[in-house]
C-alpha cells in the first residue's frame, strides 16, 4: 500500500459532462482549472470547471476535486487504492481520473469535509 500521499484541493466546484460518442469537444471545454476529456465508444465525457458547462447539455454537478500531488511512477502501485478506500468505506461516493503525472479525486462538495477528515485519519496530507 502507498504510504503518506499529499492532496492539494482545487479550487471552484466541478463537473462532468456527458455528450454523444461522436460529439466534437466542445470550444467550453477548454480553459483554466483541472479539465479531462475521455472519449470511448458510448460517450465523451468532460471534467472541467462546472460553471463552464452549459446549462442544455447533460452534466452531474457538485464535486470538489483534490489532487494528488505526484508525480507517480506507473509502476507505483497501491496510489489510488490508498486513498479511495477509506471514502469507499464511509460511503462517499468518488470520481477518479488518471493523467500521465498523477491523479485526481473527486468527490461531492456535500461530502468534502468529512473525505478530508478521512484522509487525514488515514495518514495523508492536505496542502
Amino acid at each position: 500500500m502507498a504510504s503518506s500521499i499529499s492532496l492539494k484541493a482545487l479550487a471552484g466546484a466541478y463537473g462532468v459532462a456527458r455528450l454523444g460518442p461522436s460529439d466534437p469537444i466542445p470550444a467550453w471545454a477548454d480553459g483554466g482549472g483541472f479539465v479531462s476529456i475521455s472519449r470511448s465508444d458510448d460517450e465523451l465525457s468532460i471534467v472541467c470547471p462546472q460553471d463552464r458547462i452549459p446549462h442544455d447539455v447533460r452534466m452531474d454537478g457538485g464535486w470538489s476535486c483534490l489532487k494528488l500531488q505526484g508525480p507517480f511512477a506507473f509502476g507505483e502501485t497501491g496510489i489510488v487504492l490508498s486513498v479511495i478506500r477509506p471514502l469507499s468505506t464511509n460511503g462517499i461516493g468518488i470520481f477518479v481520473v488518471s493523467t500521465f503525472d498523477g491523479d485526481h479525486l473527486l468527490v461531492k462538495a456535500v461530502d468534502f469535509e468529512k473525505a478530508c477528515a478521512l484522509l487525514v485519519e488515514a495518514g495523508h496530507r492536505l496542502a
